[in-house]
């Protein structure tokens, strides 16, 4: 029996307290797909109109992507860890204002309170587990948090089934409790604390992060320095220049990854993904499916959270690409297939009216192996160390305003060119993401943080990482 290294335990037991943030995030994306059957049921007076139940799943984003623009700087001058543990306690209160609802405003006000805290966690939890991590298993253990993701998808499908909507709220509220308790005893970032000027040593030690972790790109202008022994230093750096200036904002080491970036977020949401996250029993019900809408909607997050485990133990195997590759032509082909049982109307045959589950099982398979987190876990990897909490925070709006359009645009469009049009739509974009990574997107597997930075900056004569002597862990 392999005896597992104390460096990956430690970076194991991080990693899976700051990916409780995220079994939160798919709390709140699981929400409104159990919630909303249980208030029409229970409190129909809460919703006059499709209108309002349109905006009870389309307005989270609306509070995630202020939460992003606020958790760039948050992160960057108060740290990853402590940015996780300053919002749980809020997220916290944003689930209590949901569950005692007196009317529909409130449910909004929780709903958006819940928003805003997805948009303050989601780029500092993935940026935090990739910085804690070596780049051997950064891989596998950058991809637990959308593990955790699917998780807290499957729970909030499975106890809202019995959950009255109010105390499914409660419920989820007591996971903020537990993401504040679990972070106490874990150390911050080593890179955030090195770039704040931070002595990191208690961190390096505690998670036993190897050296070929925490290299950095030796810039052209550097020079080291020696100690009274003789050896050299990190060099000296001169303080980083604002990311708005025009010489570092369009230097290719940012806007190379940050269009990596921010593309990735976009398709992943335009493959229509929280469309059937969130609307999961709808679209059962209006596909006339044979299957019940409430086991359907299960079925597909338990699929979820298998194919994302797969993922998983794939992705630091079979590398980036080859699974978001995978994984675009998969939901290419399952929306097509959406889109024709819509069409056709196949409900009106025997087998074929299992070909909307079937279809969605096979878009969820194909959504977690690739898109599902890999362009989470880049968002910890492409970004250069000193912009890494701006840029970060800067992809994750883009993938939440296009969430909030993707959600708001999906019942007009049903009207405007048909279900089975707007899933062909979905497919469209699909297809768009493989050519887009076949093109643009790089292989990141195995290489360390510095690495892919030095990647980036495309300059032949530029000084090596210096990995010369160093042993890795893993």
């Amino acid at each position: 029996m392999t005896k597992l290294s104390t460096a990956f335990l430690k970076q194991l037991w991080l990693t899976i307290a700051a990916s409780l943030a995220f079994l939160i995030i798919g709390l709140v994306r699981g929400y409104s797909s159990s919630a909303l059957p249980s208030i029409e049921s229970h409190d129909p007076g809460l919703m006059q109109s499709s209108e309002q139940k349109s905006w009870i799943g389309s307005i989270t984003p609306l509070g995630s992507f202020l939460g992003s623009l606020l958790s760039g700087p948050l992160m960057h001058h108060a740290g990853r860890r402590r940015t996780l543990q300053l919002t749980a306690p809020l997220w916290g209160a944003g689930w209590l204002i949901l569950g005692f609802a007196p009317n529909f405003p409130i449910v909004l006000l929780g709903r958006i309170m819940s928003g805003l805290g997805i948009g303050l966690v989601l780029a500092p939890t993935q940026v935090y587990v990739s910085e804690c991590c070596d780049p051997e298993i950064r891989g596998q253990l950058g991809s637990l948090p959308t593990l955790s993701m699917s998780l807290g998808i499957l729970i909030s499908y499975i106890a809202g089934s019995w959950l009255y909507w109010r105390y499914l709220a409660f419920l989820s509220a007591t996971f903020c409790a537990a993401l504040f308790v679990v972070l106490i005893p874990l150390p911050e970032s080593p890179v955030w604390l090195e770039t704040q000027g931070i002595d990191n040593e208690y961190a390096m030690k505690w998670l036993h992060l190897s050296k070929h972790a925490v290299a950095t790109v030796n810039e052209e202008t550097q020079e080291p320095v020696k100690s009274i022994s003789g050896n050299s230093l990190k060099p000296v750096e001169d303080p980083p220049r604002s990311l708005f200036t025009r010489e570092v904002f369009f230097s290719p080491s940012v806007t190379k990854p940050l269009i990596i970036g921010f593309a990735l977020l976009f398709l992943q949401q335009f493959s229509g993904i929280d469309t059937i996250i969130y609307f999961t029993v709808e679209i059962f019900q209006n596909a006339g499916s044979t299957l019940n809408p409430m086991t359907a909607t299960i079925i597909v997050g338990a699929v979820q959270l298998f194919s994302n485990g797969i993922s998983t133990m794939l992705v630091d195997r079979a590398g980036r690409r080859p699974l978001l590759l995978l994984s675009s032509i998969t939901m290419c082909v399952s929306m097509v297939s959406m889109g024709a049982a819509f069409y056709f109307e196949f409900e009106k045959a025997s087998w074929l009216g299992y070909l909307p589950i079937m279809s969605l099982v096979v878009f969820m398979l194909g959504f977690s192996l690739g898109f599902g987190g890999l362009p989470f876990l880049l968002l910890g990897e492409l970004f250069p160390k000193h912009y890494r909490s701006q840029l970060s925070a800067m992809a994750s709006a883009v993938n939440l305003s296009s969430m909030f359009v993707v959600l708001k645009s999906y019942h007009p469009l049903e009207h405007i060119i048909t279900s089975a049009g707007t899933f062909w739509m979905y497919a469209a974009f699909s297809a768009l993401a493989f050519f887009f990574v076949v093109f643009f997107v790089p292989e990141t597997k195995g290489k360390s943080l510095a690495e892919i930075e030095q990647h980036f900056r495309g300059k032949k004569h530029q000084e090596s990482i210096d990995l010369q002597n160093v042993q890795t862990k893993f």
